[in-house]
């Protein structure tokens, strides 16, 4: 017997990585690897919806690293939350998309100092792979709500199984109101 999912099993709370009000009447959540082409191509299209419906819109980003093909995925996770420890993440997950193609330890390292984190407690923080719980605690939550793959959407805690582009997630986004 298969398990159709469709909602959200954890749901969106302080904790997690968020832009927008709280209150929006709409929260959108991506499951995302850093290393995926596919998840950095969409990051660019919620950024352009974020701007087209402001404060409508809530956006909670959740790591799902797909260690089995994506080999640097987990450590640009660790770095993205090593940087929410100091209060940057939204900062250091923009400039690992941007830099996407460099994900080596030292890369992240740079773009740590890019981005104006201590690199002592950065490097503290990615040795003892502080942020590894959570990351997993994102994986499995993920895992439970029927993720397969990056990037994957829910829109009010529905699973969207439609085309990320632009006009589809925007089409689908505006359809709650």
């Amino acid at each position: 017997m298969t398990q159709e999912y469709t909602h959200l099993t954890i749901p969106v709370t302080d904790l997690d990585h968020s832009q927008g009000p709280a209150n929006a009447s709409i929260t959108l959540v991506q499951y995302g690897d850093y290393e995926c082409p596919y998840t950095r191509r969409s990051t660019v299209i919620v950024r352009a919806i974020q701007q087209q419906l402001g404060d409508r819109l809530r956006f909670v980003f959740r790591n799902f690293p797909l260690t089995e093909i994506h080999a640097h995925a987990l450590h640009a996770a660790l770095a993205a939350e090593a940087a929410d420890n100091q209060g940057k993440f939204w900062q250091m997950h923009d400039a690992i998309f941007h830099h996407q193609h460099a994900l080596r330890d030292a890369d992240l390292a740079q773009l740590a100092e890019t981005v104006g984190l201590d690199l002592q407690q950065y490097t503290g923080d990615m040795t003892i792979r502080r942020n590894l719980e959570r990351i997993e605690k994102d994986v499995e939550g993920g895992e439970q709500s029927g993720v397969q793959g990056t990037p994957t959407f829910f829109i009010n805690s529905r699973l969207y199984s439609g085309s990320w582009q632009q006009e589809a997630l925007l089409a689908a986004l505006t359809a709650i109101q």
